[in-house]
């Protein structure tokens, strides 16, 4: 599967991804090397350093947001109805062609 990504520079690359993945790893793995800030928790939910914004679009296919990525994106104050923390966002088959936006570092 890809996922579309847009870089803080504005480049916009296609990465490949696999079901199960999460939206993180499959970011790192295709050379986004900026979401993984240096005081990134390592994908544990915890820094919110992996911010990205969903392409209103495909915020459907996503899973449910939980509790504690919530909590974490409410103190940012770049936070979008569409944003997200790729460290929590498992990929499935029908998440095909996502496309995403790394927010500005925090």
């Amino acid at each position: 599967m890809r996922i579309n990504v847009t870089l803080r520079s504005g480049e916009q690359k296609a990465v490949e991804a696999s079901p199960g993945q999460s939206l993180k790893a499959a970011l790192m793995d295709g050379g986004a090397e900026e979401i993984n800030a240096l005081t990134s928790c390592g994908g544990c939910c915890s820094c919110g350093t992996c911010h990205v914004y969903v392409d209103e679009r495909d915020l459907a296919r996503l899973p449910a947001m939980s509790s504690q990525e919530d909590d974490l994106l409410y103190v940012r104050d770049d936070r979008r109805p569409n944003s997200r923390l790729a460290c929590s966002v498992p990929l499935s088959e029908g998440m095909d062609g996502v496309r995403v936006t790394i927010a500005p570092e925090w």
